[in-house]
Parts: C-alpha cells; structure tokens; sequence
C-alpha cells in the first residue's frame, strides 16, 4: 500500500478509502457484521488506514461496526465520518449544516463509534440555507475542541467550498483539506471546477462511487460474468443508470483491460490513482475485495502468500 498526504495537511492516509455504506442490513441490503469486519480485516491487512463513513450510514449500525473493529488499533486508523443529514424524525435541526446539527451529529457519531475524536469531519452535503461563517466557525470550535482533528466537504460547489476556505484562512479558522465527489471514468462533471479549484488551494480529492455503480467493473458487459455478481437487490438497482454511454465507456475499458491482462476495475481505478485522487471502494462480500476488482496477490518483491496489496497500473 502506498500512502500521501491529505491535502494542505501532514496527515497520511492510504492510497484507497476503504468506504463502509454496506456495513449493516439495516437498509434491505448490505453486509452482516461477520462480513463487514472481515471485509475491514482484509482492507487493514493490505495496508489500508482510510476509513470512510456517515452518521446516517445503515442508520448508524455502521459507525457502531466500525466503533468495536478499530478499538484495539484506533491511532493507527483515519477515521472519517459525515454530518447534514438527519434520520427522518421530523426534528427541523435534525439536518443541515448548522452549528446545532453539526454539535448534534458529532456527539452521536463519537459514542457510536466509541471514540474520543473524529480524525476527518465531512461536512455531507451543502444545504444553501447556512451561512459559510456558521458553518466555518463551528468547526473550528470542534477542532479546538479536540474532537475533530480535520475537516472535509462533500457534494458541494467549488465557489462553496473556495468561499469557505478562504473566509477560514482569513479568520484563522480551520479550513478543509479534503473534497469527497463522485468521479469516475463514466461521471467527470468534476473536471469543470471542483478538480481545478481543489488543485489550487491543495485540497485533497476522494472519490465516490470509482467503479460507477459496478459499470467499471465489467458485471453490465461481459456475458460470462456470473450472476451472484450482478446487482441482486432491487434498491441497488436504483443507483444505476441504464445508458447507452455508460455502456459504451465500459466497453472500453474492458478493452484496456484484456490488453494489459488486467480487472476492468483495476483500469478505473488505476486512471483514478494517477490523478492523485483517493478512490473510496465498497463491498458487500469479503470476495469482491480480495478478488482482482481491488486488490491482487503482492508482487514486486513481497511474498504472494502472505501480503496482499493494491495493484497500482501505470500505463
């Protein structure tokens, strides 16, 4: 595995996030604990420090998963969780980018995840209704505070985030050093703006959904994938888009692939990486991220019985 630095800052995280949305059945589908802390072993074992999750996350059963897999090794672990969006309970401050929900969501995330501190904060979603300053300030009292070490936006407009950041950097508050959007060979909307913005002010970039809903995978285009790998469940099949450019795309780099004698998946993350961005991977099954979709048997000079480790392409 290899590791960099995460934006502005000296904090050192893996190359892959490992993200944790399917740890929990609480949704109608996901992983079961067993699955989800073996999923979590697998990812530790192969180097992997990033840990991506949300307080909503399968109703919070994720936090909790993650909350008893990481005690015995909390320092060695990035801890991300999110805020902004709430439960559902009909609390008009049980949402948004408010100081309250914020304060709110934090105290909940840290007993969920039975952890004094969050190392990275996303803030989940923009809510056009906060002010920046609000928003900007509550978080550097959070930091100050000792319970968030770093924070990150997610799923907002590169003036948002270029806004806050800059109000921060003159009120010499905290400023983000970490951009989570959906990226990926099939969605580069974020081209336009939100990758040039982040590269000026050195704001380091996650990724969501790498893999395209599993079009970079090769499960829409090869006939002879096997069906447990297809999307089984019909509220998956809600996040994806059936289009003939999808399709298309795919096709291609299932091309790529056989040439280089490599996973589909492999190719998409691998164009990912050599952008400098920090692709969050899932999986439902401990076999989707052993097998070549992630991560291969160790080369190079590591013992392929004993180390596993992420197949970087450079091509």
């Amino acid at each position: 595995m290899q590791y960099k630095l995460l934006g502005k800052s000296g904090l050192r995280v893996s190359e892959l996030c490992l993200g944790t949305m399917t740890f929990g059945e609480d949704w109608g589908w996901g992983s079961s604990k067993e699955e989800s802390q073996r999923i979590y072993q697998v990812f530790r074992e192969a180097g992997g420090n990033f840990i991506d999750t949300a307080n909503i996350y399968t109703n919070g059963t994720s936090e909790e998963f993650l909350g008893e897999f990481i005690a015995s090794e909390r320092e060695a672990v990035v801890l991300a969780t999110k805020y902004t969006n709430g439960f559902g309970d009909n609390n008009p401050n049980g949402g948004g980018n408010q100081r309250k929900n914020m304060v709110q969501s934090v105290e909940a995330s840290l007993k969920r995840l039975n952890t004094d501190y969050i190392d990275v904060l996303w803030l989940h979603a923009w809510d056009f209704m906060t002010p920046p300053e609000e928003v900007m300030r509550a978080f550097d009292d959070l930091v100050r505070a000792g319970k968030v070490l770093y924070i990150g936006i997610s799923d907002a407009p590169a003036w948002v985030v270029s806004q806050c950041n800059t109000l921060a950097e003159l009120r010499g508050w905290t400023q983000f050093i970490g951009l989570q959007i959906e990226y990926s060979l099939i969605q580069r909307t974020p081209e336009r703006e939100l990758l040039p913005m982040a590269h000026t002010l050195d704001i380091g970039v996650t990724a969501w959904s790498p893999l395209a809903s599993g079009w970079l995978t090769g499960k829409y285009t090869k006939a002879n994938v096997e069906e447990e790998r297809r999307l089984d469940n019909e509220m998956m099949k809600d996040f994806v888009n059936q289009s003939d450019r999808n399709l298309s795309i795919a096709k291609e780099v299932d091309k790529v692939a056989e040439e280089i004698g490599k996973s589909s998946s492999q190719v998409a993350l691998s164009w990912l990486l050599n952008k400098g961005v920090i692709p969050i991977i899932g999986a439902r099954k401990v076999s989707h991220i052993e097998s070549p979709r992630y991560l291969s048997e160790a080369n190079g000079g590591h013992n392929p019985d004993t180390s596993i480790h992420i197949v970087l392409l450079r091509y």
